[in-house]
């Protein structure tokens, strides 16, 4: 479960007159928590009768796993992805908010595991991935890919300004010149989110999570979805370039 990142490191350039001109370049990670409702065949009897919550949008995040991948593809790097219903474990979450009312019921020693199996690679992934970058290159922008119920909007969240919010304003601006709103809000940390950037300087590690709402996916309101997946896929890389020659 190892996410990798587009190696872009810092050129410098010679400009007209034979001085050097240093290039901003930014690496760029995309994971998705909520990918999947899968359920591992050890724990069909914690949820059975429960299928279809299971299924339903409080057991993932419909249509954000497809939107990932869209990155993923567009940025030619492998994706970092949760790969069981977060009624199981929220990968997103810490302590008791990790559990649900299914998973919550289950003995400490079950719970452990769980942490032990899913949560703790996934994290100790993260951060190897984003220390060995900054090693070798200047920033990194990561965006954790959702989706929700309700609501028209785009929204994206930041815990801090630094990069993350260089390129919130960017891609705020570049949607809505085609006519998607996003909103932008600096939320307090929680659970997984401050767990990564407490390590990282602002200014080197960007995070961002990206909500979208689920009536594009699942109805093609307000817009079809492969519409409003073009939008994002190519303003994104516009914003990171336009960072990257300032």
């Amino acid at each position: 479960m190892r996410p990798s990142v587009v190696v872009l490191h810092l050129k410098v350039l010679e400009g007209i007159d034979g001085s050097a001109n240093t290039v901003r370049m930014i690496s760029c990670l995309f994971s998705c928590e909520h990918a999947t409702c899968a359920v591992p065949e050890a724990f069909r009897e914690t949820f059975r009768g429960s299928e279809e919550t299971v299924a339903s949008t409080k057991g993932w995040d419909p249509g954000a796993l497809n939107l990932a991948q869209g990155f993923s593809m567009k940025f030619r790097t492998p994706l970092v992805h949760g790969d069981v219903t977060r009624l199981l474990i929220d990968l997103n979450e810490e302590g008791d908010l990790r559990w649900s009312s299914f998973s919550g019921k289950l003995p400490e020693a079950t719970q452990a595991k769980l942490v032990d199996r899913h949560e703790r690679p996934y994290r100790q992934a993260l951060r190897s991935r984003i220390t060995d970058d900054l090693g070798r290159n200047h920033q990194v922008l990561h965006v954790m890919i959702h989706t929700e119920e309700g609501g028209s909007e785009l929204l994206l969240e930041t815990v801090r300004d630094g990069l993350a919010r260089e390129v919130a304003d960017g891609w705020k601006a570049r949607l809505s010149a085609n006519g998607v709103e996003m909103r932008v809000m600096k939320i307090d940390g929680n659970g997984l989110m401050e767990r990564l950037v407490v390590n990282y300087p602002e200014d080197r590690y960007g995070l961002l999570r990206l909500k979208v709402p689920q009536s594009y996916f699942l109805e093609g309101k307000p817009l079809r979805w492969e519409t409003l997946k073009k939008f994002l896929l190519t303003s994104l890389p516009l914003v990171v370039a336009g960072l990257e020659t300032e």
